[in-house]
């Protein structure tokens, strides 16, 4: 920006010609470096020293909460720093906002639109003070302003003094820009950042593990107490009972829940590139490794690493383990630099690890650094009626997925689910459910709708002749069951309701050993 040739006028009072040198330098350490703070000290001091100003600011316009607010300033105290907030429009600040243009006050206790929000001049209360805003712009966008106030003296020389604060707040206008854009960007990341672990942190609190049976409410209060501390916790129990998702409350819920989770199946690789995937690797230190990479328990640093399956490493990578979880150390692959890692171990098997002790599959001192605190859960089949309410949930979830409206499962269907013995654990029930879910066609969840191997077993003895007849038995068994249900064991209504007299009735729940007094 050219200076104007009054600027370098003498015979006001005042003399400009002084702050050249001063404005050149401001100019170019703004253009190069980018730092607002240090910028922003230096227009601040310029203001103090070279234009008279008793009290400067400098305001950022926040878009996303609307607020004009003083980010740096002189002759202010904090608490009047805090009340100095306005919004667009609002005052002489929130109307340079919302204008782009400069406004120049003469006097501000002749200004009606002056709020003096800030309040706080002391002994210059009574002074005849001017007001002196201009808008600090990025193109068309106002991001914020340069205000002052000084003793008011002469028309003109206010004029030169806005000319002035209009250079200075061109040489902050990057500076500025890049200040917002980072602080904004930074603050949408740590937004997201919060919502994704407030989201982890409801999906996995233990709260949220499906299940109020008394064998979980003994896992839940294990959970509760282990994670406070940073113990290292053995996860035994039978595939698909939801080891991972213990886990996960554990880490969740503990003082390591603001760093990483890692998750690492031990049965999952081969042995040869398991050291690698745990410890990492040094550039060139075997065939393909291109590049340096850090492993699982490096990734985990600050947090927790869940070692799945931990009952398939081999007894050399036991070793290996057993030095990580004794001194918190290891070194890469082809490296000697020893590395540190802060984390919480937790590990998990379906194996017998004692028996594997035993016959020398595991190592015992390993067994017993891993089984500090030990928690167990339970088997699906011993925990009663879970099975009903995760049957629910999945039930929700798959059909939200899905987009289908399946309302309930019918009672043949949850004494079916009840009845079986459940093998996979909750890891089958889901995938019967999800199954059974396409397959459901209006509304409901029937018998029929649910494998073979679930089928009653009354209804599977009705006939052998093939999957068609067995298929038909079970949806007219089912039939019948809810007609009794409804009917509250009344065989006259119940007879109603299926178009059946009560004497074919009669006979069809003989077929399927049925009483209607179980009904009422």
């Amino acid at each position: 920006m050219a200076i104007e040739p009054h600027l370098c006028e003498c015979n006001l009072g005042e003399c400009r010609t002084n702050l050249l040198p001063l404005l050149y330098e401001m100019s170019q350490i703004s253009s190069s470096s980018g730092d607002l703070s240090g910028t922003l000290n230096i227009l601040l001091r310029l203001m103090r020293r070279h234009m008279k100003v008793i009290r400067g600011m400098v305001n950022l316009y926040d878009t996303e909460s609307g607020k004009i607010f003083i980010h740096e300033s002189f002759g202010l105290t904090e608490e009047e720093e805090a009340r100095g907030v306005y919004f667009l429009g609002e005052g002489i600040t929130g109307k340079v906002v919302e204008t782009g243009r400069a406004i120049v006050v003469p006097r501000i206790g002749e200004e009606p639109n002056f709020l003096n929000r800030v309040g706080g001049r002391g002994e210059i209360a009574d002074s005849p003070l001017s007001f002196l805003c201009v808008p600090i712009l990025r193109g068309r966008k106002v991001m914020g302003t340069i205000c002052a106030e000084r003793i008011y003296d002469d028309n003109r020389l206010l004029d030169l003094d806005v000319e002035i604060l209009a250079i200075l707040a061109a040489t902050t206008a990057q500076a500025v820009e890049l200040f917002l854009v980072d602080k904004v960007q930074r603050r949408a990341l740590e937004d997201e950042n919060n919502r994704l672990r407030n989201a982890l942190k409801e999906k996995f609190k233990p709260a949220n593990i499906i299940g109020n049976s008394k064998a979980m409410q003994e896992v839940y209060a294990l959970i509760e107490k282990v994670s406070r501390a940073k113990a290292t916790v053995l996860i035994l129990g039978e595939s698909g009972v939801g080891k991972e998702r213990v886990a996960s409350a554990i880490h969740y819920s503990g003082p390591n829940a603001s760093g990483p989770f890692i998750k690492f199946n031990c049965a999952a690789l081969p042995e040869s590139v398991i050291e690698s995937e745990l410890f990492g690797h040094e550039k060139g230190s075997f065939t393909g490794a291109t590049a340096q990479r850090k492993g699982r328990f490096e990734e985990a640093h600050g947090g927790t690493i869940f070692l799945d399956e931990v009952g398939e490493l081999s007894l050399p990578m036991q070793a290996k383990l057993l030095r990580v979880l004794q001194e918190k150390t290891f070194e890469r692959v082809g490296g000697n630099t020893p590395i540190k890692v802060d984390l919480r171990i937790l590990a998990a098997t379906n194996r017998d690890l004692p028996d594997m002790v035993a016959k020398g599959g595991f190592r015992e001192d390993l067994y017993y650094r891993l089984n500090v605190f030990p928690i167990t859960i339970p088997p699906l089949r011993e925990r009663g009626s879970d099975v009903v309410m995760l049957a629910d949930h999945f039930v929700r979830v798959f059909s939200e997925e899905l987009g289908l409206e399946i309302k309930r499962l019918s009672t043949p269907a949850l004494n079916m689910l009840q009845c079986y013995h459940w093998p996979g654990n909750v890891r089958e029930l889901e995938n019967v459910v999800e199954r059974a879910v396409i397959l459901a066609e209006d509304g409901t969840i029937h018998g029929y709708h649910l494998p073979p191997s679930l089928q009653a077993p009354v209804v599977s003895e009705v006939d052998d002749a093939g999957s068609l007849d067995t298929k038909l038995a079970a949806v007219e068994y089912e039939m019948i069951v809810e007609a009794l249900q409804i009917s509250h064991g009344n065989m006259t209504d119940a007879a109603t309701r299926l178009g059946l007299t009560r004497r074919v009735l009669g006979l069809r729940m003989e077929r399927y050993k049925l009483s209607y007094k179980d009904f009422r």
